[in-house]
């Protein structure tokens, strides 16, 4: 179920001691939420759990950062990432996402595991928008939707690259 109305332009929040937890088996079907993950996104539990968790997937998050994560979780990493989200309403709430892969006891990947916090505004509106904004503008260069998400992610290590950073020193220093 993807939510149907139109975006509000209105952010959410949530108490910053409140943290937003879904778990997802390996094809990103979410198989927990907890309570603040259901408030804030309006969805009931019976919509959540089952659906892909691009359920919340908002139109501005750059779907390279989505390759990115994906990378990372399925080779056994840890990751952290700004995520603009979407509430069912169309309203959108930013979380700083921590997701990592869930290891069953022969040591295989079984699902995945993302903690959600309220990220700090000054660095949203300062680093990282400006950042998905210049990635979603490469994204929009080219036709197929994958080579632009191919040329954006290809930007981005660059861009990281000139800074000679990774991008988990990135994240770790704004």
């Amino acid at each position: 179920m993807k939510p149907q109305s139109s975006l509000t332009g209105h952010e959410r929040s949530f108490p910053a001691d409140d943290v937003i937890v879904t778990k997802t088996d390996l094809k990103g079907r979410i198989t927990y939420a907890n309570q603040t993950f259901l408030r804030i996104s309006s969805l009931t539990s019976a919509q959540a759990l089952g659906a892909s968790h691009s359920i919340i997937r908002h139109p501005d998050m750059p779907r390279c950062i989505f390759k990115l994560l994906w990378e990372y979780i399925e080779s056994g990493r840890e990751i952290f990432a700004y995520v603009v989200n979407r509430a069912t309403n169309g309203d959108h709430y930013w979380v700083l996402a921590h997701v990592t892969p869930s290891f069953g006891p022969d040591g295989k990947i079984v699902g995945y595991h993302s903690s959600r916090r309220v990220p700090k505004k000054s660095t949203v509106d300062q680093v990282i928008k400006p950042l998905y904004d210049q990635l979603r503008q490469i994204e929009s260069l080219e036709a197929d939707r994958k080579a632009g998400m191919n040329r954006a992610y290809d930007a981005l290590q660059e861009k990281l690259k000139s800074q000679r950073m990774t991008y988990d020193q990135f994240v770790f220093s704004i």
